[in-house]
């Protein structure tokens, strides 16, 4: 399982030209599954989102995670994470999960994200979906719950 984690001022998504999810400050999660994957790959991903320290303190360093400042996370679905370009310049997307074995994936992150005591908003999942954002900093940190990067 993968994440692209970006520290935002404020962040929203639209489909069909609705506000379907917003946020203030916070995080936008961008969250890719894997055939592999497990419910401990998003147990571990949720648990290093939400305990990420990468909002400033009183002295402007990186000290404080999104509880403490207050925060949401929008955590949108996204396959492309598994593109593969090794092999030419079209992704194929051949380790991106299927839709079924992602999107039970997806929302158990949701979920464990909601236990945490975070607001957690969401995108639309398999839908056509615009993301805007205001990437605070920028600070955007990539997860991998195999650890490859």
């Amino acid at each position: 399982m993968r994440a692209v984690v970006q520290r935002v001022g404020r962040a929203q998504v639209t489909v069909d030209e609705k506000i379907v999810s917003e946020i203030g400050r916070g995080l936008l999660v961008l969250l890719g599954v894997t055939h592999a994957d497990t419910e401990a790959d998003a147990d571990y991903l949720a648990g290093k989102t939400v305990g990420l320290r990468i909002f400033e303190d009183e002295n402007r360093k990186m000290n404080l995670d999104t509880v403490a400042v207050k925060g949401a996370i929008l955590v949108v679905s996204q396959f492309t994470l598994y593109g593969d370009v090794r092999h030419g310049k079209r992704p194929s997307f051949d380790a991106a999960a299927p839709p079924d074995h992602a999107r039970q994936l997806y929302e158990y992150f949701v979920e464990r994200v909601r236990a945490a005591g975070l607001p957690c908003q969401t995108g639309r999942f398999q839908e056509m979906m615009q993301v805007e954002l205001v990437n605070d900093g920028p600070v955007t940190i990539l997860l991998d719950s195999q650890k490859t990067f």
